[in-house]
């Protein structure tokens, strides 16, 4: 009989993906049904701010409005507005995603980095933390930890960094995330993984993406969740019901829920 699994939250999810289309009501009913909780669909413009807010009203859940890096050819004040008027519905619980990713280079290097400052701007101005995708710009992402990090709440999400980020990470008082990957046997990160504190440590699906062993290579699904938490649980040596507790109070803790 299998071991039922602890109460666990997905931090980052993308159900407003095409892959999602038509099931979401089923992907969140498997969720509950597998003790995930709670979710929060992370938007990537401004278009799917609209569409994660309305999903989030819809069933239940939490969202976030921003503009991702590979959209930051989109980044414009007025766009910026839009999002923070997003930011004042009650379903809207972060920034983002925002960040850089210099491997795809989807949008110029320069408007990821204005569009990643003025999300900075709005999380300090709100309140509200920051969600952030980092790939490919490790010593970029770092310098602005260092200069502003400490003026926001923020996650570096589905981490995967330089010691010199997760230093910088560290040092800003930020939160990591982790998904998936952590059940890969490629995954190399369980020193940085074993050295966050558990009040800063957070579990994540970035579904559709990045499905956990045994379903690597599927969609992936909030309802996955516990593949990762049992592995996060196995690399920090203590029980998945502890996992998953430290993770769920550190997730309400980071979006500022009851």
């Amino acid at each position: 009989m299998p071991v039922p699994s602890p109460e666990l939250f997905d931090t980052h999810c993308h159900l407003t993906d095409d892959r999602f289309s038509g099931e979401v009501a089923e992907v969140v009913a498997r969720a509950f049904e597998a003790n995930v909780l709670r979710l929060v669909t992370i938007a990537s413009d401004v278009a799917d701010s609209a569409a994660a807010l309305s999903l989030a009203r819809e069933h239940g859940i939490q969202c976030s409005a921003g503009i991702h890096p590979h959209a930051a050819s989109g980044f414009s004040p007025a766009a910026m507005q839009e999002i923070w008027g997003f930011l004042q519905e009650p379903e809207v619980v972060a920034v983002g995603e925002t960040g850089l990713d210099f491997h795809y280079d989807n949008s110029p290097r320069g408007m990821q980095l204005e569009s990643f400052e003025a999300h900075l701007d709005l999380a300090a101005e709100t309140g509200l933390p920051v969600v952030v995708h980092s790939r490919s710009a490790d010593m970029e992402m770092a310098e602005v930890l260092r200069r502003r990090g400490r003026e926001v709440r923020g996650v570096l999400h589905c981490f995967s960094g330089s010691d010199d980020l997760f230093e910088a990470g560290l040092e800003a008082g930020w939160y990591f995330s982790f998904g998936g990957m952590v059940t890969f046997k490629s995954f190399a990160g369980e020193t940085h993984l074993n050295r966050v504190p558990w009040d800063r440590l957070m579990l994540e699906t970035d579904s559709p993406y990045l499905a956990p062993v045994p379903m690597r290579g599927r969609r992936n699904e909030p309802s996955l969740l516990p593949h990762t938490c049992a592995a996060v649980a196995n690399f920090r040596g203590v029980g998945r019901e502890e996992a998953g507790v430290r993770t769920f109070e550190t997730a309400l803790d980071f979006y500022g829920l009851p």
